[in-house]
């Protein structure tokens, strides 16, 4: 195989060119751009309810004179503890409109995760939503942390009329009171200015827009430090995917979670950037999804794999369901070849696999739009992207052609770095002769002759279910705080439907009466949704190394030749 870097300049399936530059954007500029050419078209459909442009913009500058009356500003991490709803998107530009840096919490996260995260990045305000699945949360990190405030939203006061009144009915059990409390202060009363307040200038390669926490290349969660450069880069460079960019309908199917890197770049930036709209739904439901398809001709709709077989196998699937859909991108996990297949034959829509990272804004590669798709690869780069493979083991040095390394990217969408961790930027960067900064995804791959890259193994120990990372020595931490468990390791084994899934395994100590049944029950109760294992398995014994360590390499092979059961 020649240099790869020679094929995409030569041979380059994407639009355009792969070695074009991308100058220095703020998100706020390309936001405020985006308003001032389409201001009364609909940025925002939420279950019905349409937002425009405008609307959304004059939201983003009351929430930033909002949050500068109470003091905050450019030097402030402000969190996002929310799923899918306006708020979300008014929050989150208003952030950045006031220089500010916004942190992405999962709203799946439990109170231990949040803190921890509330902590470790100093967030000193939190949004989140008067749900009964947030608030309680949100209520408990204010307690034991030192996050000052909270800012409560409405789902009701987010819905049309006839639907809020629905909700306010018949879902009061999924409505939490907010408490009278000087700390907590209603989203309604935070937007009730006139939105006046000047803003900082932005300097867009080295004012951080967001910090996203990741596990990396370790299971220890660390923020990916991403500037406004960065995320406008990435936005651009997906945006230049797209061959009728600009020709058709720019409409998304919006139910990747925002929280989500993905959803950040594929879902909000890029379409903000286009000057599109959002069919946005609160979290995935198949029937919903269809319905909001269907009512709205969404063309495109951005997800995970097992969000498409679960379209798939829904009841409500009908041969017109996907009419107006172009194309579905899948990432966050590796996408089965026969689900591709099978749902590119049944809904007459591209299924296009593409592959990112938290610490890359989103997006590194993907397969064309139209041309060339290779199931079971992630493409070619996006433009200005370069890619290459290195030993492991010494990642300044190339491997040899044809064979396997790891895959390290340099580009404008790469972060900075992460936040307060120094010694992991040190491990996660290497930088070669000519002084470019390659990022070490930890992940093995191979480049075929036409520029392709396949990903063929994992330098991590990372579990992912349907999109979502799930980090086995966190689990491990939590079993261990059972008084019955002596020793515990978890594995990913191989799931249908979420592609992985958590398994435990442990050794109890000396009297200790329970059983696995009893510790998944215990176990799940204390972990986040994404998290929870399919089982707890209860051994005499876990394989071990040579120096007596605990052996999760070997505990994986053993379970693969023959699931051991569980000690009676």
């Amino acid at each position: 195989m020649s240099d790869p870097e020679q094929i995409w300049r030569s041979d380059f399936r994407h639009p355009g060119v792969w070695d074009q530059p991308f100058p220095p954007q703020s998100m706020v500029d390309l936001f405020e751009a985006s308003a001032a050419a389409h201001p009364e078209a609909p940025l925002i459909d939420f279950m019905g309810r349409r937002y425009s442009y405008a609307e959304t913009l004059d939201g983003a500058n009351r929430v930033a004179h909002g949050l500068k009356a109470l003091g905050y500003g450019p030097d402030d991490r402000i969190g996002l503890f929310l799923p899918n709803v306006p708020h979300y998107v008014a929050a989150y530009y208003g952030v950045l409109k006031l220089g500010a840096t916004v942190v992405n919490f999962s709203p799946l996260y439990s109170v231990d995760e949040l803190s921890a995260q509330v902590a470790d990045s100093g967030t000193r305000l939190l949004f989140t939503l008067s749900a009964s699945a947030l608030l309680p949360t949100a209520l408990a990190v204010l307690e034991r942390s030192d996050l000052e405030r909270l800012v409560v939203g409405s789902v009701a006061g987010a819905l049309p009329s006839a639907k809020s009144l629905f909700y306010r009915l018949f879902r009061g059990a999924e409505v939490a009171k907010r408490p009278d409390d000087p700390r907590i202060l209603a989203f309604s009363s935070l937007i009730h200015n006139d939105g006046s307040a000047a803003h900082p200038k932005i300097d867009p390669e080295n004012d951080l827009a967001l910090i996203q926490y990741t596990g990396g290349t370790t299971g220890t969660p660390k923020g990916a430090m991403l500037t406004h450069q960065n995320l406008s880069a990435n936005a651009r460079q997906v945006a230049l995917l797209d061959p009728e960019r600009g020709q058709a309908k720019d409409s998304v199917l919006g139910v990747l979670p925002m929280f989500h890197v993905f959803a950040n770049t594929c879902v909000l930036n890029r379409t903000v950037l286009a000057g599109g709209e959002i069919v946005m739904l609160p979290r995935f439901n198949a029937k919903q999804a269809i319905a909001a398809l269907k009512r709205t001709g969404a063309r495109a709709l951005p997800g995970v794999p097992t969000m498409f077989q679960a379209l798939l196998d829904s009841p409500d699937m009908t041969a017109d369901s996907f009419a107006s859909v172009r194309y579905c991108i899948s990432g966050g996990a590796p996408l089965p070849e026969q689900l591709k297949s099978v749902f590119e034959k049944l809904t007459g829509s591209r299924l296009i696999e593409g592959y990112g990272l938290s610490e890359s804004s989103g997006v590194v590669s993907t397969n064309p739009y139209d041309g060339l798709n290779k199931p079971g690869t992630i493409g070619q780069p996006l433009a200005g992207t370069r890619v290459k493979l290195v030993d492991k083991e010494n990642p300044k040095r190339a491997v040899p052609k044809g064979e396997p390394g790891e895959l390290v990217v340099a580009g404008p969408q790469i972060m900075r770095g992460y936040w307060n961790r120094p010694d992991a930027d040190k491990q996660v960067f290497v930088t070669d002769r000519k002084g470019v900064r390659w990022l070490r995804t930890g992940d093995v791959a191979t480049i075929d002759e036409d520029g392709y890259i396949r990903i063929v193994d994992r330098l991590k120990d990372m579990i992912a279910v349907g999109g979502f990372k799930v980090f086995p020595s966190q689990i491990e931490d939590v079993l261990y705080r059972n008084p019955a468990v002596k020793e515990a390791l978890v594995i990913g084994l191989p799931d249908a439907y979420h592609g992985e899934l958590p398994h435990a395994y442990v050794t109890l100590n000396e009297g200790a009466r329970t059983t696995g049944p009893e510790l998944c029950q215990w176990l799940n109760g204390k972990l986040g949704k994404h998290e929870r294992v399919a089982e707890v398995v209860v051994r005499d014994n876990l394989p071990k190394t040579m120096i007596g360590k605990l052996s999760r390499k070997d505990l994986l092979a053993e379970v693969r030749v023959s699931p051991p059961r569980e000690k009676p």
